[in-house]
């Protein structure tokens, strides 16, 4: 039987040959793959005998979603549970990648710039496509300001104001993650038996804060675009 980290290496080595791409990033793509196919699994588990009373794996997944839709609702309101499924499945997607990490040999997608990167993006854009959907061409009105005669000076503030929301929350997630993942790598290299145990056990505390801090700017970002413009 061929080990599992064996094999995504094997997975890595092909991918980063084939699509001539660096190590990291053919390492970002494979374990990207694998957490995406783990949770797949882990929802057809979940759903594939609902019981009335839940046990085992369905009633840990209904705590999680039952905490993720307490937490929307408590952040935007009742009209914030129909971006329930975007929201919920970046937060449990990027925890999960964050915890990845901790597993020895293993490599969490969040560590690479491009992973973060598609994350931010998909909030960016989702942010303002939900934002003239909901008010139409008067959206424009969150970009020019309370006065008229300040639009063309705010219209540019509030420009590169948006536009600076993908690189933060893709650097921050990037930083925090990479950063980690070197402390561990340059523990196990010095001592590799308990002196890396606080560090990861500190990894846990970051993947849960990093995922949560994610979660809440992205519910942030949506909900200012469905406000009224003043």
């Amino acid at each position: 039987m061929v080990h599992p980290l064996l094999f995504l290496q094997f997975l890595s080595s092909k991918l980063q040959h084939l699509l001539h791409i660096s190590d990291a990033s053919a390492n970002a793509v494979v374990y990207t793959w694998t957490v995406i196919a783990l949770l797949l699994v882990l929802s057809l588990i979940a759903t594939s005998a609902l019981k009335t009373i839940p046990s085992g794996t369905q009633n840990f997944m209904e705590v999680v979603v039952d905490g993720i839709e307490n937490m929307i609702v408590e952040t935007m309101g009742e009209h914030g549970r129909p971006f329930f499924p975007l929201i919920a499945t970046l937060a449990i997607f990027i925890l999960v990648s964050n915890l990845v990490g901790l597993i020895p040999g293993f490599y969490p997608p969040t560590a690479n710039i491009n992973t973060t990167a598609a994350c931010a993006i998909v909030v960016f854009i989702a942010t303002h496509v939900i934002g003239i959907k909901h008010h139409g061409f008067h959206y424009l009105k969150h970009f020019l300001g309370p006065i008229w005669w300040l639009a063309p000076l705010m219209f540019f503030i509030e420009l590169i104001g948006h536009l600076s929301r993908p690189v933060s929350l893709t650097l921050r997630l990037f930083g925090n993650m990479n950063g980690h993942e070197l402390v561990l790598m340059i523990f196990f290299a010095l001592a590799p038996f308990l002196v890396p145990l606080p560090m990861m056990l500190m990894g846990v505390l970051v993947s849960f804060i990093q995922a949560f801090v994610f979660m809440l700017l992205a519910m942030i970002y949506i909900q200012g675009s469905l406000e009224e413009a003043h």
